[in-house]
């Protein structure tokens, strides 16, 4: 079950002018399920996206690069779950191709206005006769109100839909954002979310849409780390429709903070979704790290002590086994840190401990404070550098969650 997360219910996701989606089965993998999502932008949509770095990417993801390095402009997502056409070689480039081709004839668009995204097993052949041949359904159940369904229909591993929305309301328009993710395994910054979709009615200019989806991305998705494996399908698309009359074209915009703050916002959700679903989690931590010279290495201690499988177990079992945690710093690679200087603090949101300072446990900790604090859902990890100069320094957060007998059962049984 995810810790302390419900998929919103449909009526609390706001319909995005000139956004519509259709789900269907088309038996990508399984049967009787809905395993493929259409989602069709009026024209004039406008989408930016960022991507995995893994070097070993999705034919999908080569194929959305180049659609979005064409122009920009969006008509369609085609999106299919059970397999993820990675590893496939020429025969998966040509089955991402032959996506974007039946889309554009069902919807009387050009092919490089539709974006393909896969998700599921690599190193399967996508069977595109049967995803071409689902099309028209999902076309036919195109609604605007079908956010709810398209989160459920994308899912993989997860044991929820992860959807959000936001509204941005002026005295001249009123501005949806809404958007869905799938994510619960193979989860590490660069990028760190499998799949994940945000469409507003503004309008944004090109260059600042792409901006938006880099900022978006690193506040979000890329602060997030379940197993610290990068998936080779990993993406995150912003689509702009325009469709609410608000046009936006520099930052200087007044409506341009409010809607950063939503977009940014509904990312931030879906990513903190993903990490409460992470495949067999038990507990959501969050690990702050501050007072450092750069916001570089305070992001390496934050993923050291995010990814080490040590510091997750001892969450997992509610072992104030801090010690670990202590050497996660030491190894996540300052050359010139000096513990000495470090603090250390685990906390609950309700109460907070400190654990270590001058380079050794706190005089002031107990091992039953600790215990009790590892008890809890959604723990803190806050760690003090001590390498500011001003007093302040750098800081950086990163969301991740406990290590659990159920994620090694979930991913030995994940082809069966």
């Amino acid at each position: 079950m995810p810790v302390n997360y419900a998929t919103p219910a449909p009526e609390a996701l706001f319909p995005v002018a000139g956004v519509r989606l259709g789900t269907a089965e088309a038996g990508i993998r399984k049967l009787d399920r809905r395993d493929l999502t259409l989602i069709e932008f009026a024209p004039g949509s406008r989408a930016a996206g960022v991507f995995t770095q893994n070097r070993c990417c999705a034919a999908p993801v080569t194929v959305c690069r180049e659609h979005l390095a064409a122009d920009g402009s969006i008509r369609a997502l085609v999106i299919n779950t059970g397999i993820a056409n990675a590893a496939t070689g020429e025969q998966g480039m040509r089955a991402a191709r032959d996506t974007c081709a039946a889309v554009a004839r069902l919807l009387g668009c050009a092919a490089h206005e539709v974006l393909p995204f896969s998700t599921g097993v690599i190193l399967e052949h996508l069977p595109v006769e049967r995803l071409i041949a689902g099309l028209p359904a999902a076309r036919a159940d195109l609604a605007a109100d079908h956010w709810h369904a398209a989160a459920h229909a994308i899912m993989t591993t997860d044991t929820v839909a992860k959807a959000a929305s936001r509204r941005v309301v002026s005295a001249d328009y009123s501005i949806a954002v809404t958007g869905i993710s799938k994510g619960a395994g193979m989860i590490r910054p660069n990028m760190a979310t499998m799949l994940g979709f945000v469409a507003t009615d503004a309008g944004l200019a090109p260059a600042l849409l792409q901006k938006l989806a880099k900022d978006a991305a690193d506040v979000s998705f890329n602060c997030i780390t379940v197993d610290g494996d990068t998936s080779t399908n990993d993406s995150f698309v912003i689509i702009a429709s325009g469709a609410s009359g608000c046009m936006i074209d520099s930052e200087a915009s007044p409506h341009w903070p409010a809607v950063r703050d939503a977009v940014i916002g509904v990312a931030q959700e879906l990513a903190q979704a993903i990490i409460r679903d992470g495949e067999g989690a038990t507990k959501f931590i969050t690990v702050k790290v501050g007072a450092g010279g750069t916001a570089a290495e305070c992001r390496l201690v934050a993923y050291a002590i995010a990814h080490s499988p040590l510091v997750k177990t001892a969450f997992f079992a509610s072992d104030p086994n801090l010690g670990r945690i202590l050497a996660a710093i030491g190894y996540a690679g300052i050359a010139d840190l000096d513990a000495a200087g470090v603090r250390v603090w685990l906390g609950t949101g309700v109460e907070e401990v400190l654990v270590s300072e001058h380079g050794g446990r706190a005089a002031s900790y107990r091992e039953e404070d600790g215990a009790r604090i590892m008890q809890a859902a959604e723990i803190t990890v806050r760690v003090d550098l001590g390498r500011a100069l001003d007093g302040k320094g750098a800081q950086a957060t990163v969301w991740t969650c406990d290590l659990s007998y159920d994620y090694v059962k979930i991913n030995a049984d994940y082809r069966s």
